[in-house]
């Protein structure tokens, strides 16, 4: 992301594996309980019987809490946190390069439009390399509910490593890939709104005041909850599937193809239209305070980072 003053040096690589990477973890931690309700609700068949509702938000999480305590609104954390230093280098990182390679040879500016690419190609490059195989360890220790009170209640999968240890001994490294298309679309639609919109936010707030050289957290933290809430409504039909599909075992001669439809074929004809939006609430409420986070924790980090190496490498900002 372009500097205000076209003479500042470029953000170090460094400095954006450190702060994004203590960004994400912050965003974790703060936010993985919501994403475990979410999780559940996509994949909960509840409300296909006629006459009757989908379990909600709150009635999901309690029932999450009851059965299950508290710890288990964290189930798949250690995935999670052992994908988002590199997810978050790798987001940062590459929606610099594909900027700068998008930007105008003459003034070094990038436009909206091209913005926006670098955003989905961030997404595509972070759904690839960190994101579809974290989702997958992720979803499949979320989707199991044996209570973390009960020791004799053993689950399939103890944790993240040995999940990926037991998915990749039955089901072939592969698994680790499933649904990565839809994985891949829905990062780049989430990064390519959410880079564009908080770039776009950050150059008004810039104007309305030019006196200040650095935006304070507080208005990092709102750029980016509004930012990061444009995501979710985009593509919500992508995320349930996407959460199905990798939640099941692949179906010997069936392809990705035919697996996505008759995952969709399947929501359509039981539970109507309003499933492929299950979840959507605790997801907005995720992702957007989660993006808050990120912004203003990866700005902050950031710029102590160069206040330390005495760097005069300034703020994310496109002119």
């Amino acid at each position: 992301m372009a500097s205000r003053n076209g003479d500042k040096k470029p953000v170090g690589f460094a400095t954006q594996l450190t702060a994004g990477g203590i960004a994400g973890a912050m965003e974790a931690l703060c936010c993985q309980p919501l994403d475990t309700i979410k999780v559940r609700m996509q994949l909960s068949k509840s409300g296909r019987a006629p006459g009757t509702k989908p379990r909600g938000f709150l009635a999901t999480g309690a029932m999450i809490v009851r059965r299950e305590t508290p710890l288990a609104l964290y189930k798949g954390l250690g995935a999670v946190l052992s994908g988002i230093v590199p997810k978050m280098a790798i987001r940062f990182a590459s929606f610099e390069k594909y900027k700068a390679w998008l930007a105008d040879k003459q003034t070094g500016q990038t436009s909206v439009g091209n913005i926006f690419i670098a955003g989905l190609g961030a997404g595509v490059t972070e759904a690839v390399l960190v994101v579809t195989p974290m989702e997958v360890v992720k979803i499949r220790l979320q989707a199991q509910q044996h209570s973390l009170a009960d020791p004799l209640e053993a689950p399939r999968y103890r944790n993240a490593g040995h999940a990926v240890y037991a998915i990749v001994r039955e089901e072939g490294f592969s698994a680790l890939y499933r649904g990565v298309t839809l994985t891949a679309l829905r990062q780049a639609t989430n990064q390519g709104a959410n880079f564009t919109a908080y770039q776009e936010l950050k150059k008004l707030a810039h104007r309305w005041q030019p006196e200040r050289q650095d935006l304070p957290s507080w208005q990092h933290m709102g750029i980016g909850l509004i930012s990061g809430a444009m995501g979710p409504f985009s593509n919500a039909p992508i995320d349930t599937i996407k959460t199905r599909l990798q939640k099941a075992e692949a179906v010997p001669g069936q392809s990705a193809f035919q697996r996505i439809a008759n995952i969709a074929g399947e929501m359509w004809r039981q539970e109507g239209f309003r499933s492929f939006y299950k979840g959507i609430t605790p997801r907005v409420l995720r992702v957007a305070p989660g993006q808050a986070i990120v912004f203003a924790v990866y700005e902050r980090v950031r710029r102590v980072m160069e206040t330390l190496q005495g760097s005069s490498e300034d703020r994310i900002h496109s002119e």
